[in-house]
């Protein structure tokens, strides 16, 4: 059975973790497969909204703890390296780079709206990947934490970069420094999650706020992303001037005439 689960259903793009035996953590077919189902999101123009969530009682504990054990995890070889040529230090840096690292680095590019439902325990590069979508619907049940200090190791997956950004710099040191794991409420409280739904409710909402999205008008929703993202490390004045870029494109799209219209007949839009 695949590691991974991807479809495609009226236009939202699913991923699954499968791997509910362990928890969903990390296996090597899994990163691979993530990968492949974030391009197909981001190329395909059929999919306009991505949903990420795991098969089971978590969404995702992170790294493969019993290969880490075992002396495996980051040290995995890559085609074609060389044991006694490669420094280890270096093998560990890029065995990141090469494999996990490249799914924050694709989430950064992809303009369609992500939305993480997290169904149950997210933990270390687990809770790293929620926190790279953009929305973030949790399960009454999950459990969110940051455990990397618990494996004496670096947040390696973005947790540095993404944390801080959602809950402040005193609150993603408290939690990177002590792993503390936090329920539901408790992440909603400090920003880490957008919503705390029922568990048996969960993707019949995340499922209907991604069909919402759908409906709307599709390269609008994409720019806005992209100015909200862009505009982070942006000054007023450059983000003001990408604004009038986008809205130039917008007035001219047959989204916006559509729009127009059906606010004239008092009726709602019917986007192409």
């Amino acid at each position: 059975m695949s590691d991974l689960l991807f479809e495609v259903h009226e236009h939202i793009g699913i991923i699954t973790l499968n791997r509910p035996d362990s928890l969903n953590s990390f296996s090597q077919e899994m990163i691979t497969q993530w990968i492949e189902a974030l391009e197909q999101i981001k190329n395909n123009d059929s999919i306009y909204v991505g949903v990420v969530t795991g098969n089971g009682r978590a969404f995702c504990a992170g790294g493969d703890t019993k290969a880490l054990r075992n002396g495996e995890g980051f040290m995995a070889k890559t085609a074609g390296e060389d044991d006694d040529f490669v420094d280890l230090p270096l093998n560990v840096k890029n065995g990141l780079w090469k494999h996990i690292q490249r799914i924050p680095l694709l989430m950064e590019n992809i303009d369609k709206p992500m939305i993480a439902a997290i169904n149950g325990p997210a933990i270390g590069a687990g809770l790293d990947m929620a926190l790279m979508c953009d929305i973030r619907y949790a399960s009454d049940r999950a459990k969110l934490g940051e455990g990397y200090v618990n494996a004496g190791i670096v947040p390696g997956d973005g947790g540095g970069y993404y944390l801080p950004r959602l809950v402040g710099v005193d609150k993603a040191l408290e939690l990177l420094w002590t792993g503390k794991i936090l329920n539901a409420d408790e992440a909603k409280a400090i920003g880490l999650v957008t919503h705390v739904i029922p568990d048996d409710q969960l993707m019949n909402e995340v499922l209907a706020f991604a069909k919402r999205l759908t409906n709307g008008p599709q390269e609008v929703i994409k720019m806005t992303k992209r100015i909200v993202y862009e505009s982070r490390t942006m000054s007023l004045k450059q983000s003001l001037d990408l604004v009038s870029s986008f809205m130039a494109i917008a007035v001219h799209h047959p989204d916006h005439q559509e729009a127009v219209k059906a606010m004239n007949e008092k009726r709602k839009p019917q986007y192409n």
